[in-house]
C-alpha cells in the first residue's frame, strides 16, 4: 500500500446532514454483507472503528466527490474503511466482495489518508475504469493482471517507479504474436526463430499456438494507452507484472505446440551468445518448458544449458512443472537447484495471502528438491491470439468477455511468467545483481503459507513488497554443477516428437545429427556453441538475426532463408526435413496445466467447489 500524496492536506469539518453513526454504518453492512455472503468478524470490526485516531477527520459538505474502489486486508477492514469514507463525507455504492472492498465516492482531498489505514491495500480513483471486454472486468476478477500485480506487491514497486525499464526478457516459447498489449514500439524483439514453423513466412517469429504470446502479456504486457507514472493507479490499461520490460522471443515451438530439447538447448545457447548484441541487455530468461527426464541434473544437458545462462549472468526461472502430488519431482530443468523453479498458488478467490494455497497440479518436488516459490497461477487472464491452436481448441470456454481478447490460463508457466515478470521489477531496482542474488531476494522474502509443505510451496508465496526492501546478500549458491555429459534422450522423458507415425528418439537433434553431449557441454562452457547460425553441425538459422522490433502493427524481420532445413533426415529416410508439418506431441511440455475458462468473477464464485484439476 502506496499513499497516493504525500501530505494528508487540510482537514475539514463534517456537515450534520451527512454523518452516519456507528449504530447505522454497522446496521446497513450487516444487512449488506447477508446478501452477499459475507462472514463479519464483530469484534475484529469493533477494535477497528474504536480506532479512532485512524480515521480521517470530518469533510466540509462541500468536498468535491470523486468515484473510487477501495481494497482492504480482509473482510473487516473493508467494514472499517467504509466506515472511515462514509464518516468524511462519501459513499459506498456498491460492495466488491472479491477483493474485500468497495467501490463509492470520496472527497477528494481524503484519498491519502484513505490510503495510509493500516488496513487498506489500495485507493484507486473509479472516474474511467470501464471493463476491458464487454463482460469481463480487471477489478473484480482476481485472477486479472491488475489483482495478480496487486497481490505480487508488482503495483507498489510501480509507485516508487521500478517498472521493469532497461531490463531485457528472452522468452524461450511458441513466438509472440502482436496482438494489443505486445504492439507498443520496442516491446517486442525477434530473436532466432529455430521452431518448424520457421519455414512459413507466414509463420515465422509469429504464436501459433498461443502459449508464448500468454505467457509475454504476463511478463511485460503493456497497452498504448498506459501511461508512464501512472501505472499504479490505471485501471483501464493491460499491464504485465513489468510493462516497461523488452521481449526479446525466442520462439522453439511451432503452431501445434511441438518442440524437442535440442531445439530447447539451442535456444537458451543463442540468448547466452547473443545477450548483449545491438544493445540488448539480456538478464532473465523464462522458461515455462518442463520434461519428466529421469536422470539427474547433474548430467543433464537441458539442465547444464541452462546453468551456462545462469553463470552467464542470466537469470533463468522455470516452471515447477503441472503434475501435482504425483510428480517424482520437479520437471526437467526446474530439478536443478541453482535454477529458480517456481510452483503456482491457488488464490481462491482471494486477494489476501491467507486464504491461499498451492495448485493441485503444482509439482510437489521431493525432499531433496521442491520449488524455490509460488506465485498466482490459477486462473490467469492474459493475452489471447484469435485463431490460435489454443483459442481455437479452449477459447470456447476461456475467453473472456466477447472482444476475444483474453484468455484464461493456469498452471506453472503463468506462475513462471509472473515471477520473471517481478525478477525485473528488481533487476532495474538492482542492476548490477546476479542471479543468485536476484534469487535470494526472491525466495528470502517470500511469505509462507499456512499449512501447507515445504516440498510444495518451497519458501512460500512471492513477496515484491518485502524483496524490495530487502538489501543483496553476497551468500554464492552451493549446488554441484552439471556436467552436461549426460543423455539427450533421456532429457526428453516421455516427450518425443512425431512425424509420419515416427519418433524422434535417441542421440539425435532434430536434423537427425548425431548430438555429443560432452562437446556440445564443452562449446557451451566456452559460449561457442553458436557458430554463426550453425548449431551441432546444422545451420538451425540464418547468419544473422532481426533486431526490428514492433513499427505500429507490422512485425518486421524475418531472418530465415528457409534453405538449410532441407534434405537432413536421421534413420535412413523416416526422419526428413523437407516437410515440417503434422508435428505433434506424445505429450505436451509447455507447462501450462489448463486453458478453461470457468469464470468465478462477480458472485460466482464458491470457495469449495474447485479442486485443482477438476475444473477444466
Amino acid at each position: 500500500m502506496t499513499p497516493l500524496s504525500a501530505s494528508f492536506g487540510k482537514h475539514h469539518a463534517l456537515a450534520s446532514a451527512m454523518l452516519y453513526t456507528k449504530e447505522r454504518l454497522m446496521n446497513r453492512f450487516f444487512s449488506a454483507g447477508a446478501r452477499n455472503g459475507l462472514g463479519l468478524v464483530t469484534a475484529a470490526l469493533m477494535g477497528f472503528l474504536a480506532s479512532g485516531s485512524q480515521l480521517p477527520p470530518p469533510a466540509h459538505d462541500g468536498s468535491a466527490l470523486v468515484p473510487v474502489v477501495i481494497s482492504t486486508s480482509n473482510e473487516a477492514g473493508a467494514q472499517a474503511a467504509a466506515h472511515a469514507l462514509v464518516r468524511s463525507g462519501g459513499t459506498v455504492s456498491r460492495n466488491l466482495v472479491l477483493i474485500n472492498g468497495f467501490a463509492g465516492l470520496a472527497p477528494s482531498w481524503t484519498l491519502a489518508p484513505l490510503a495510509a489505514l493500516d488496513y487498506v491495500r489500495s485507493v484507486t480513483p473509479n472516474s474511467s475504469m470501464h471493463p476491458l471486454g464487454a463482460t469481463y472486468s480487471p477489478i473484480t476478477d482476481v485472477g486479472s493482471l491488475y489483482n495478480t500485480a496487486g497481490i505480487t506487491g508488482a503495483r507498489a514497486m510501480w509507485a516508487k517507479g521500478f517498472t521493469g525499464q532497461g531490463v531485457d526478457i528472452a522468452l524461450i516459447d511458441t513466438g509472440i504474436t502482436p496482438v494489443e498489449g505486445l504492439t507498443t514500439p520496442g516491446k517486442v524483439v525477434n530473436g532466432a526463430d529455430i521452431s518448424f514453423d520457421s519455414q512459413a513466412r507466414n509463420l515465422t517469429n509469429l504464436d501459433g499456438y498461443g502459449h508464448g504470446t500468454h505467457m509475454a502479456g504476463i511478463i511485460a504486457g503493456r497497452d498504448k494507452t498506459a501511461v508512464a507514472g501512472s501505472y499504479a493507479t490505471d485501471t483501464t490499461s493491460f499491464l504485465g507484472i513489468a510493462p516497461d520490460a523488452r521481449l526479446v522471443s525466442v520462439k522453439v515451438g511451432d503452431v501445434t505446440g511441438a518442440s524437442d530439447v535440442s531445439q530447447v538447448i539451442a535456444g537458451i545457447d543463442w540468448v547466452v551468445q547473443h545477450q548483449h548484441d545491438n544493445g540488448l541487455n539480456i538478464r532473465l530468461i523464462n522458461l515455462s518448458f518442463g520434461t519428466d527426464s529421469t536422470q539427474g541434473y547433474v548430467n543433464d544437458p537441458l539442465a547444464f544449458a541452462a546453468e551456462q545462462a545462469w553463470k552467464a549472468g542470466i537469470t533463468v526461472i522455470v516452471s515447477a512443472g503441472n503434475d501435482g502430488q504425483a510428480s517424482a519431482g520437479l520437471a526437467d530443468p526446474a530439478f536443478d537447484p541453482t535454477l529458480l523453479a517456481v510452483g503456482a498458488v491457488e488464490t481462491n478467490g482471494s486477494l489476501s495471502v491467507s486464504k491461499h494455497t498451492v495448485a493441485a497440479f503444482s509439482d510437489y518436488g521431493s525432499t531433496q528438491r521442491g520449488p524455490d516459490l509460488v506465485a498466482p497461477g490459477v486462473h490467469i487472464a492474459s493475452l489471447n491470439v484469435p485463431g490460435s491452436y489454443i483459442d481455437q481448441k479452449f477459447g470456447t470456454a476461456g475467453v473472456l468477455g466477447t472482444t476475444n481478447r483474453f484468455l484464461r490460463g493456469s498452471g506453472t508457466s503463468q506462475a513462471a511468467a509472473v515471477t520473471t515478470g517481478a525478477a525485473a521489477l528488481l533487476l532495474q531496482q538492482h542492476p548490477t545483481a546476479t542471479p543468485d542474488q536476484v534469487k535470494d531476494l526472491l525466495v528470502s522474502s517470500a511469505n509462507g503459507l499456512d499449512n501447507v509443505s515445504a516440498t510444495s510451496q518451497g519458501n512460500g508465496e512471492i513477496s515484491l513488497r518485502d524483496a524490495s526492501e530487502a538489501e543483496l546478500t553476497h551468500e554464492k549458491q552451493k549446488f554441484a554443477s552439471s556436467t552436461g555429459t549426460g543423455s539427450l534422450e533421456l532429457s526428453r522423458g516421455t516427450h518425443h516428437l512425431t512425424t509420419g507415425g515416427v519418433l524422434l528418439t535417441g542421440e539425435k537433434d532434430i536434423f537427425g545429427a548425431a548430438f555429443n553431449s560432452a562437446a556440445i557441454a564443452a562449446a557451451e562452457a566456452a559460449h561457442t556453441a553458436w557458430t554463426g547460425g550453425v548449431f551441432n553441425g546444422n545451420s538451425w538459422s540464418g547468419n544473422s538475426w532481426s533486431g526490428n522490433s514492433w513499427s505500429g502493427n507490422s512485425w518486421s524481420g524475418n531472418s530465415w532463408s528457409g534453405n538449410s532445413w532441407s534434405g537432413n533426415s536421421w534413420s535412413g529416410n523416416s526422419w526428413s526435413g523437407n516437410s515440417w508439418s503434422g508435428n505433434s506431441w506424445s505429450g505436451n511440455s509447455w507447462s501450462g496445466n489448463s486453458w478453461s475458462g470457468n469464470s468465478w468473477s462477480g458472485n460466482s464464485w464458491s470457495g469449495n467447489s474447485w479442486s485443482g484439476n477438476s475444473w477444466s
